[in-house]
C-alpha cells in the first residue's frame, strides 16, 4: 500500500483549501466564532481543523472513505487485518475488544494488573472476571505481566472462559510472553486480547518487544498518545484471525463510542502511522540510543538506582523490558517517588510519569534528543543533591506477595449497581468493596467493585495517602470512609 497517503490530513486541507461552509457543528464553525483570547493561546489552526467527519471531511454518506482508508493503512502498517481509530482513548478501546468476546454472565480470563478502565469494562458489561494473578516481584515490590503457565492454570480451573485480557507492557516496562500466552488461549480456542496502550511504537523497531500482532494475538489496543506523537486520546484497536467477528467488535465501538470524532485525533493516527512506515526504524533507532546513554548517566548520579533489565526480566519476574521507559529507584536517597517528582516540576518544570513510594519513570521518545534529557539529567542531579530538602519517605505498608490476590464475591457489575453503605476503614475490613480504588499513575485498583476487603488493603492505601499516593477515584479521597455493600 503506498503509506505516503495520509487520508484524514489530506481531507482537512482539502476541505480548508475548496473553502467549505457548514451549518453543522462544531458551532465554532472552523474558528470564525472562538474567543479571541482562547485562539491566541492555543492557537486559530486547532479550530481550522476541527471539522466533522459525516458531511465534512467526507460526505454524507461517508462515500469517499476517508476514515476507512486510513484504518486500512494503519492495519498494513503493524501486520493487522482489521484496524478501527477511537478517539476516546484505550480507556474506551479495551471495553470494545472485552465485549466482542464476552457478555453478561460469562467468564474472562483478567491480568489482575488491568487498568480501572478495565474493572470499567467489567462493570458495564456483567463479565464475570477470572483473574489471573501478576508474578510479584518481593524485593522490588513490583508486579509484572502474569506467566503463560498462570494462564494456564486458570483455564484448567475456568475452562468455559470466552478469552484471556492480558497487560502488556506494565507501565514500569515489563512486558508478558505474548506468543506463548496465545498458544495456551488457541489451545482452548478462544482468543487473546491484549491491552498494549504502552506499547504502539513496538511494530517499527525489531529491537524492541515483541508486537502483539506479530505475536499471534487476536486483538490488541494500543494508545499512540502515549509513546506515540498522537494526540491525547488517540487510540487504535487492531484485528487478527477469525476467532473474533469483526462485525461484532465494530458493532461493540459504536455502541460506546461518541458519535461526534474528533478530526484533529483521526490526524494524529493518520499521521503517525505514515511517520512511522517511513521513518519509524530510524527515528525509534535514535531514541534507544539516546535513552542507552541517559540511562548510564543516571546511573552514575550518587544515590540513584537505574533498573536495568536484569532487575526486571527473568524468572518469575517480566519476560521482556521497554528500553525507552527508564525507572529511577529512589530507595537509597530514603525519598519517595511522589515527593521527588513534585519537587522536580516545582524546582525543574520537569514533569515525571509514574511515581510510586520509592520510584519514579521517564519516558523517552523519538520527541527526545540530548536538549531535553539533559534537562533531565542536569535535575536530576540536582535532586540528588539537594535530596535533604525533601522530606524522607514515609512508611508505606507494602503487602506481602498474595496479600492482594482477593476473594471475588460478587460481580463487578452487581457490587457497583447494589445497595451500598459508608463505613469508616476499620468496619470496611471483610466487607465487599463497592468502589474503585486505585492509585494513579499507573491507576492498577488496589480494591475492586465485588472484592473483600482486608486488613493489608486497608493499611496499604492508608499509609500510601499519608506517603503521598493519590487516589482519583474511590467516593472519598482521603477514604476515611469505604464504599461497600450492605448486608
Amino acid at each position: 500500500m503506498d503509506h505516503a497517503q495520509a487520508p484524514v490530513i489530506e481531507a482537512i486541507q482539502r476541505y480548508r483549501e475548496r473553502g467549505h461552509l457548514g451549518f453543522i457543528p462544531p458551532g465554532h464553525k472552523q474558528g470564525r466564532g472562538v474567543d479571541p483570547r482562547l485562539a491566541e493561546v492555543v492557537g486559530r489552526d486547532v479550530f481550522a481543523s476541527d471539522i466533522i467527519l459525516m458531511n465534512g471531511l467526507d460526505d454524507r454518506r461517508m462515500s469517499q472513505g476517508v476514515l476507512a482508508k486510513a484504518e486500512e493503512l494503519m492495519a498494513d502498517a503493524v501486520d493487522a487485518e482489521e484496524a478501527y481509530f477511537s478517539t476516546c482513548g484505550s480507556s474506551l478501546s479495551v471495553k470494545s475488544a472485552m465485549l466482542a468476546v464476552a457478555g453478561p454472565g460469562d467468564e474472562l480470563l483478567v491480568s489482575r494488573n488491568a487498568h480501572k478502565s478495565v474493572v470499567a469494562g467489567l462493570i458495564i458489561s456483567g463479565v464475570r472476571p477470572v483473574w489471573v494473578h501478576p508474578r510479584w516481584d518481593g524485593r522490588f515490590h513490583l508486579a509484572h505481566p502474569p506467566g503463560p503457565e498462570d494462564v494456564r492454570d486458570a483455564f484448567a480451573a475456568h475452562p468455559g472462559a470466552k478469552g484471556m485480557l492480558l497487560i502488556t507492557p506494565t507501565d514500569y516496562g515489563g512486558c508478558a510472553a505474548i506468543r506463548e500466552t496465545a498458544r495456551v488461549c488457541h489451545d482452548h480456542d478462544v482468543p487473546l486480547i491484549v491491552d498494549e496502550a504502552w506499547g504502539a511504537h513496538f511494530p517499527f523497531h525489531p529491537d524492541l518487544p515483541s508486537w502483539a500482532m506479530d505475536a499471534d494475538a487476536d486483538m490488541c489496543v494500543t494508545s499512540v498518545h502515549k509513546m506515540g506523537c498522537g494526540l491525547e486520546q488517540g487510540s487504535v484497536f487492531h484485528l487478527r484471525g477469525d476467532r473474533i467477528e469483526p462485525q461484532a467488535l465494530a458493532s461493540r465501538a459504536d455502541l460506546l463510542g461518541t458519535t461526534s470524532p474528533s478530526a484533529l485525533i483521526f490526524a494524529g493516527l493518520d499521521g503517525w502511522r505514515r511517520q512511522m512506515v517511513q521513518h519509524g526504524e530510524e527515528l525509534l533507532g535514535r531514541a534507544l540510543e539516546l535513552a542507552a546513554s541517559v540511562r548510564a548517566e543516571l546511573a552514575a548520579i550518587p544515590g540513584i538506582r537505574v533498573m536495568e533489565r536484569e532487575d526486571l526480566v527473568g524468572p518469575r519476574l517480566a519476560d521482556d523490558h521497554d528500553p525507552l521507559k527508564i525507572v529511577l529507584d529512589l530507595a537509597e536517597l530514603d525519598r519517595s517517588g511522589y515527593d521527588a517528582s513534585e519537587w522536580l516540576r516545582e524546582h525543574h518544570r520537569l514533569d515525571m510519569g509514574l511515581s510510586d513510594h520509592r520510584r519514579m519513570a521517564a519516558q523517552i521518545t523519538i520527541a527526545d534528543d540530548e536538549e531535553t534529557t539533559g534537562r533531565l539529567l542536569t535535575a536530576i542531579r540536582d535532586l540528588a543533591d539537594r535530596a535533604g530538602e525533601i522530606r524522607p519517605a514515609k512508611p508505606v505498608d507494602l503487602p506481602e506477595p498474595g496479600e492482594l490476590e482477593l476473594e471475588q464475591a460478587m460481580l463487578p457489575r452487581d457490587a457497583f449497581f447494589g445497595p451500598i453503605e459508608d463505613v469508616p476503614p476499620e468496619e470496611a475490613i471483610g466487607r465487599v468493596c463497592a468502589e474503585v480504588i486505585s492509585p494513579y499513575p499507573p491507576g492498577v485498583p488496589a480494591v475492586a467493585p465485588g472484592e473483600v476487603i482486608t486488613r493489608p488493603v486497608v493499611d496499604y492505601l492508608l499509609s500510601g495517602l499519608d506517603a503521598g499516593m493519590y487516589l482519583p477515584d474511590p467516593a472519598d479521597p482521603q477514604l476515611k470512609k469505604f464504599r461497600v455493600v450492605q448486608r
